[in-house]
Formats: C-alpha cells, structure tokens, sequence
C-alpha cells in the first residue's frame, strides 16, 4: 500500500498553487485554468488556512450570482481543511475523502507546513497500482515463477 510520500514522488506536476486569501476569486480561476488544476491551497503567512476548488467557485460565485472579481477567497473558500501527513496510507485518504465528499487533500508535515497536495484521481492511481501488483505475485505464485 502506497503511503502519501509516495505518491507525492510520482506525481508528474509536484507544483503546490497556492494564493492568499485576500486574492479575488477571479485570480484563483485563472490560475486553475492555466495551470489545469482542481483546486488550489490558501496559505495566509505560511499557514494553510483553506481551499479553493473548481466546485466551491461554482457553488458560491455562479449559483449566488456573486461577481469573481470582487469576492475574495477567504469568501469562498474551505476552511478549516482537512489535511493528512506523509506517512499516512492510500487507503486512509480514501477513507477520508469518502466520509467527508473531498476530492483534494493538503499534505503537511509534522511541523505544519504544506508539502504538497493529493486529489482523488492521485489516489485511484495508487490503488491501481496496488492492485496489479497483487495480482501479478498472485499470478507468480499460482504460476510457480519466480522473479
């Protein structure tokens, strides 16, 4: 099973996009649609203090009927996050993120500080590849190859 170290370690874009959360909306969205990304961390003097996703712009700009440019992400956004640590499993964020309906999961480390980020989709990788690699020692094991 994959740990959230791991994971971070594979992704292709290790990039952390994160704004203040004075930033207006309109910033926020342009960054995610720049950088094609779901969601983005609000840090304040070096602390995570929110999230800002694709569904939380919908939710409280376009169904309020609220102008981007003149709302700030401390507006919108998530808080307080929940968030998970290096060492913690695939299987704990999914749980996670299960109970609570997320899609993105801030990393910190013990100090506190933001090491990077997970989404669903990073999670599902993992677990496939947690998969086929069971299966292939099953596999190995029936067949009686060794590796």
């Amino acid at each position: 099973m994959h740990t959230v170290a791991q994971i971070l370690q594979t992704k292709a874009d290790q990039a952390i996009y994160r704004m203040a959360p004075g930033v207006s909306a309109h910033e926020a969205v342009k960054l995610m649609v720049d950088k094609n990304i779901g969601a983005l961390v609000v840090v304040d003097d070096g602390r995570v203090v929110g999230l800002v996703s694709v569904r939380d712009v919908v939710r409280t700009l376009v169904l309020a009927a609220r102008s981007p440019p003149d709302t700030v992400l401390a507006d919108i956004m998530v808080s307080p996050v929940m968030y998970v640590r290096p060492e913690q499993t695939s299987d704990q964020c999914m749980t996670l993120m299960t109970l609570h309906r997320l899609r993105h999961l801030p990393v910190l480390d013990a100090r506190g500080q933001l090491i990077g980020l997970v989404s669903i989709g990073d999670l599902v990788k993992a677990t496939i590849a947690d998969h086929k690699f069971i299966i292939e020692q099953l596999e190995h094991y029936i067949t009686g190859e060794r590796r």
